[in-house]
């Protein structure tokens, strides 16, 4: 998809789509703020023109949800206040949502991803 932010509601009516299909209605609402979060920032750092949303259930009790860009740089969460700024604190809620999250590099850019238990 393209890197812009609109993208983020179509990477929400994915993650929505994918989650009813496997009958994890539970985790919506937390899972569409992961990947708007994992969305904008590809969108603010991406190098390329489009990203990829992936969206997986790699066991019978996690989902996963990433985004894939050309970059590599490999973003870090934030634990100062910065201080007045609304910006950079998308992977405090990140954390806060997944059970856990990462970043896969590649030679070509990385994926970053949260994982959510199933309900």
């Amino acid at each position: 998809m393209r890197r812009v932010p609109e993208s983020a509601e179509a990477a929400r009516t994915l993650v929505r789509a994918a989650l009813a299909a496997w009958g994890q209605e539970g985790l919506i609402e937390d899972a569409a703020l992961v990947i708007t979060e994992l969305v904008s920032n590809a969108v603010d750092h991406a190098r390329l023109e489009s990203i990829r949303v992936v969206v997986t259930r790699p066991s019978g009790t996690l989902v996963r949800f990433g985004v894939v860009d050309r970059s590599r740089n490999i973003p870090y969460l934030r634990t100062d206040s910065n201080g007045d700024n609304t910006r950079g604190r998308g992977l405090l809620l990140v954390d806060a949502l997944t059970d856990r999250w990462g970043t896969d590099r590649y030679r070509w850019g990385k994926q970053v991803w949260g994982e959510m238990t199933c309900g």
